[in-house]
């Protein structure tokens, strides 16, 4: 596995690292539709993700402007040479002030007469700079370059699936060296470890917990050891060219420990009954609402969270799988389904694939890792 996964990500890497201008266009049409539709004409895009999507520039500190025709990349001395290097379709502007004044600048000589908008995502205090320096109204838009988003091409799968290949890998790597007597921050370390010398990166801080404190869905690691007879929740994602995967996986250690079975066995039916409902078309509430009921039936507190969510260049992307998304799947989401079941002050289960839906159904993406109780 290690040695398909490193060539699988390096093969990736090559082609990601060259997004084609075809690529570019196509993304930049999609968002200059829906900028039309709002009544804006040029879009000033502020955070990173969105800025990587539509310009292929992956550095930070930086903006970038959408026009009718036309896009710029704002960014400092820092980045220029990585920008041009990764910018297919925009100009570089290299700011010598502060980031709002050249972002002002820029649209006081390009957009004469437009209505700019700006991400709703943006910092109160950016937003209220840049109405000053522009001395006119500037709208806000939500959601638009992240609803383009939604939908991954090949390619944003590719990248998807590398992580996923390298996580599979790092995670097997570690399992071999789990041992009583190591503590949770030192088990996430060598995980994370792992992950580095495969060449990916955390999409996420590493959460590994031991025993009750896996009925704590963000549990932090600790110092706490593992005991000769104990149970580990490990949730890990990786970062490979840009793109997010997100596992949660949990074993015993040790005796058996009955409630840790019934307990795995209710989430692991839990996700399969999401799952079968997965594909383009599903009503997301459906898919969330059929791994609550397995759980609930089987006498188990049901979790509070959300059954899963979408993800791509960052690990919480739309949609969003909950009982609240008045939504449907759509072909070519990439989302996860993570049911799980907290039992305060004993343990907690939590079970997490991502799955990319298609018009018939799903393809696991993270096969790799296997789960083993």
């Amino acid at each position: 596995m290690l040695i398909s996964a490193v060539n699988y990500a390096y093969c990736m890497a090559q082609k990601l690292n060259s997004m084609n201008r075809r690529t570019l266009k196509a993304r930049l049409k999609v968002v200059r539709r829906a900028l039309s539709q709002s009544s804006a004409d040029c879009l000033v895009v502020t955070k990173p993700a969105n800025v990587t999507y539509l310009t292929g520039f992956t550095g930070d500190d930086s903006w970038a402007v959408v026009f009718p025709r036309t896009g710029a990349l704002i960014t400092d001395g820092r980045f220029t040479e990585q920008a041009a290097r990764q910018c297919r379709l925009c100009s570089i502007i290299e700011r010598k002030k502060s980031m709002v004044e050249a972002v002002a600048k820029l649209l006081q000589t390009r957009s004469a007469g437009r209505t700019p908008a700006v991400e709703k995502s943006t910092s109160v205090a950016d937003f209220q700079e840049l109405s000053k320096q522009l001395k006119s109204r500037l709208k806000t838009v939500a959601l638009i370059v992240e609803s383009a988003r939604r939908t991954k091409d090949k390619d944003e799968i590719a990248a998807v699936r590398a992580a996923a290949e390298i996580a599979a890998s790092a995670f097997e790597r570690t399992r071999r060296l789990v041992r009583p007597g190591l503590s949770e921050n030192e088990l996430a370390g060598i995980l994370d470890f792992q992950i580095r010398k495969l060449g990916g990166k955390n999409s996420f801080e590493t959460i590994v917990a031991f025993g009750a404190n896996a009925s704590r869905p963000h549990h932090q690691p600790t110092d706490k050891k593992l005991s000769r007879n104990d149970t580990v929740l490990i949730d890990f994602g990786v970062r490979y060219n840009g793109y997010c995967c997100d596992i949660t996986r949990c074993f015993e250690v040790g005796r058996a420990n009955p409630l840790f079975r019934r307990t795995y066995i209710a989430a692991e039916q839990a996700q399969s009954a999401a799952l079968n409902l997965v594909r383009a078309g599903a009503e997301i509430t459906a898919v969330d609402r059929a791994a609550r009921d397995v759980i609930n039936k089987s006498g188990l507190p049901v979790y509070s969270h959300g059954t899963g969510h979408g993800l791509g260049l960052e690990v919480h992307e739309l949609p969003v799988v909950s009982n609240r998304t008045k939504e449907k799947l759509l072909a070519g989401d990439v989302i996860t389904i993570e049911p799980a079941v907290y039992l305060p002050g004993r343990l907690g289960v939590r079970l997490e694939d991502d799955v990319l839906v298609t018009d018939y159904g799903y393809i696991l993406l993270t096969a790799g890792t296997k789960k083993k109780r």
